[in-house]
């Protein structure tokens, strides 16, 4: 596979001024177990945030709660004073229980002090991004995200968010929350065996703003499929590997942040942009 690197493909959201590469990194892995917690080897955590970045990586993707603040922290140990041309996005509006739980928390008290926990962890004075996680463990519940949209807008105003984005949220929610302010990204669960948000994503393609599908590689439950692993063979490319270069050109808004604790595997990650489906291989991979 040819050597390739993110700043190859980039999209920038209409009405902001961030240029993502269109392969990013997500920091959900580098928590330990079930996301609670220290990893088990730190330094090689560090190592992966460093590599991902000199690979061409500009944006990253985290959240307070992922730990909880274990993994923020360790996104400054590696990287502060960051890069110019490095933009962290975060999300709140859940919290973790003592038990390890995911709570929904989007009081606006619990909201304003999510942004600060994010701002005191990440060493940072302003939030590049900050995605309000809608209600709804298993997918969108439908409910309004009105009045804790109104409570982040208000940190916006307050100079402490540039950027907003949603997180688990259905069609109806996205123009509930477009009558309220602007919205640059949209990020839910998606992958080439769970697609009910392919409307959505041409919806939004249209209106230029990014859509970044999370468990692209299938979560807890990783993708398989003999097709799957066919065209990844006659690619000479893992099966992983094409399910990315299959989101990449699914739209042109797409930005993938595949997760990984491995130096290696972050390697293969990135690499996927190389690859290039034909159109017969595209209507095989459809099918799944």
């Amino acid at each position: 596979m040819r050597a390739y690197s993110p700043a190859q493909h980039q999209f920038t959201p209409v009405a902001c001024d961030i240029a993502f590469n269109r392969i990013g990194y997500g920091a959900m892995q580098l928590a330990g177990p079930h996301v609670w917690g220290p990893p088990k080897d730190r330094a090689a955590a560090v190592a992966v945030l460093r590599e991902a970045i000199e690979l061409g990586v500009n944006h990253i993707d985290t959240s307070d709660f992922y730990g909880p603040h274990v993994t923020n922290q360790i996104i400054r140990e590696a990287l502060h004073p960051y890069r110019d041309d490095l933009t962290i996005v975060t999300k709140i509006g859940f919290m973790r229980g003592a038990d390890q739980s995911w709570l929904p928390a989007a009081s606006k008290q619990q909201l304003r002090n999510a942004v600060h926990d994010n701002l005191r962890n990440l060493g940072l004075d302003t939030l590049d991004v900050v995605n309000l996680r809608a209600p709804g463990i298993a997918g969108a519940d439908g409910s309004s995200i009105a009045e804790p949209l109104s409570t982040l807008i208000q940190l916006q105003q307050e100079g402490l968010v540039r950027h907003i984005g949603l997180s688990n949220v259905d069609a109806r929610q996205v123009a509930e929350a477009q009558e309220m302010t602007r919205i640059v990204c949209v990020q839910n669960h998606y992958n080439m065996a769970h697609r009910e948000d392919d409307a959505l994503i041409d919806t939004l393609a249209t209106q230029g703003i990014a859509y970044v599908p999370f468990f692209p590689l299938g979560g807890y439950t990783p993708l398989q499929s003999g097709t799957l692993t066919q065209v990844a063979d006659a690619l000479q490319a893992t099966p992983m590997q094409v399910a990315l270069a299959w989101l990449l050109q699914r739209a042109p808004n797409m930005l993938v942040i595949p997760g990984t604790s491995s130096v290696a595997h972050l390697r293969e990650n990135i690499a996927s942009g190389a690859l290039q489906l034909d159109v017969e291989t595209l209507k095989a991979l459809d099918t799944l």
